[in-house]
């Protein structure tokens, strides 16, 4: 039996728990943390594979980044180039997970039923998203359309 199907194992807290400022015994507590440099990763890494799972747009998003990645080898951009490119491509990416995780959270607070507020929340997080790629979408511009200029006219 996995042990998160024992009941007597899985505490759920209570508002009624954290009363008067008070906060759960450490061994309770300690389940939300993780043990471990290793722990972590696991979870982090647990989270981008979900991500790419679940969420067309983190799937758009690493389609995207291969394509820059081999607009950037073809046309040898420089490594400042590269910085900026790849820094471009981190933030989108990471704008996404971030964007995911609210939407999930958002989803689970309103009990998956529909709240202005939650809907705002959501908005606004997938905003976000938008401004960050358009930012990727200006640097790639900037450094990619003279190079293309210049190979296609020159």
């Amino acid at each position: 039996m996995d042990k998160h199907e024992n009941t007597d194992e899985i505490k759920i807290f209570q508002e009624r728990d954290f009363a008067g400022g008070k906060t759960p015994e450490k061994e309770i507590r300690s389940r939300w943390k993780n043990a471990d440099f290793i722990s972590s990763l696991e979870f982090a890494l647990s989270g981008i594979i979900s991500a790419v799972r679940e969420e067309r747009n983190m799937r758009k998003h690493l389609v995207s980044a291969v394509l820059v990645v081999i607009f950037g080898i073809v046309l040898r951009v420089t490594m400042l180039d590269w910085l900026i490119l790849l820094m471009s491509v981190f933030l989108v990416i990471a704008a996404e997970l971030m964007n995911s995780a609210i939407e999930n959270v958002v989803d689970l607070a309103a009990d998956y039923k529909f709240h202005m507020r939650a809907k705002r929340a959501k908005d606004m997080a997938a905003g976000s998203v938008l401004v960050l790629s358009l930012f990727a979408g200006l640097c790639g511009a900037v450094i990619f359309i003279p190079r293309l200029w210049h190979l296609v006219f020159h």
